[in-house]
């Protein structure tokens, strides 16, 4: 059946609606970034650059790293953009444009996101390296996606998260990579527990997310972007891996001196490893 033009929004230049890109600008491995201006940061480290593009929030770069070809791209914040930025990617991949009907053979993606975050467990040192073995999804996207993830109570806050493995099945983890479960949140300011000028009700949750565990993980930090990169490359059959610096650690209080040099070390870190990944 075919995509009504109301559902598959294409512009008049066949390009997808948000991100303007067409099938052939497409790559199997794609990094994405929150930030704008972190594009650049990484696309410095690729064989070759190809083209640059900008659309509304989304820098994308288009190049080589070691046998494959990339696309690096911005994001912008928060799982609405994620909700725009993976269905049109999975549709570039997997919808033929010209008739408007799904392929026949649908292309797996493979989806890194290189992030920060804000750690959760006091252990864990400023600057450390964390890969989402797991995300607990606070932000609101999934109820409106027919799913079977496993809802969480946790007892002491009124929303209730959805839990969501990282959709991989076997993977080798860059070297001194932390593990951990991701809570990630509809903001950074009150959903993640900062009271600046107002209270934030999720303070006494946030204290006590450690104590929670899944898979033999604890959660470990907050963002805003995993738990939608994960929960939507589960159901569109993606891979996804989702990678942070943590530059805060929130129990303590504290905040690294020097956050541009802990990104560029795993910006540099996930690259060399991704450029080993067999991809499907």
């Amino acid at each position: 059946m075919a995509h009504a033009s109301s559902e598959l929004i294409l512009n008049p230049d066949g390009t997808v609606y948000h991100l303007g890109l067409s099938p052939d600008d497409l790559a199997p491995l794609i990094f994405t970034v929150g930030d704008p201006d972190r594009v650049d940061e990484v696309s410095q480290h690729f064989d070759r650059v190809y083209w640059k593009r900008s659309r509304r929030e989304f820098n994308m770069h288009r190049g080589r790293l070691g046998k494959h070809e990339v696309l690096v791209m911005s994001t912008g914040m928060g799982t609405d953009n994620i909700d725009i930025v993976l269905n049109e990617l999975d549709a570039l991949a997997n919808i033929n444009f010209e008739t408007r009907e799904n392929k026949t053979d649908l292309q797996t993606l493979t989806i890194v996101r290189i992030g920060t975050s804000g750690a959760v467990d006091p252990s864990i040192p400023l600057g450390s390296h964390l890969f989402s073995a797991g995300a607990l999804s606070f932000d609101g996207l999934l109820p409106f996606y027919e799913h079977s993830f496993e809802k969480v109570e946790l007892g002491h806050f009124s929303v209730r998260p959805y839990y969501i493995p990282a959709p991989i099945s076997q993977m080798q983890l860059p070297e001194d990579t932390l593990q951990g479960i991701t809570a990630t949140l509809p903001g950074f300011y009150g959903p993640q527990g900062r009271t600046i000028r107002t209270v934030s009700s999720f303070k006494q949750t946030m204290d006590r997310l450690p104590e929670w565990q899944r898979d033999g993980h604890s959660v470990t930090n907050f963002e805003m972007e995993t738990a939608g990169i994960y929960a939507l490359s589960h159901l569109l059959g993606h891979r996804a891996y989702s990678f942070s610096a943590l530059l805060a650690n929130r129990r303590l209080g504290t905040f690294h001196p020097d956050p541009a040099e802990r990104v560029d070390a795993l910006i540099k870190k996930v690259l060399a490893w991704a450029s080993t990944l067999e991809l499907k």
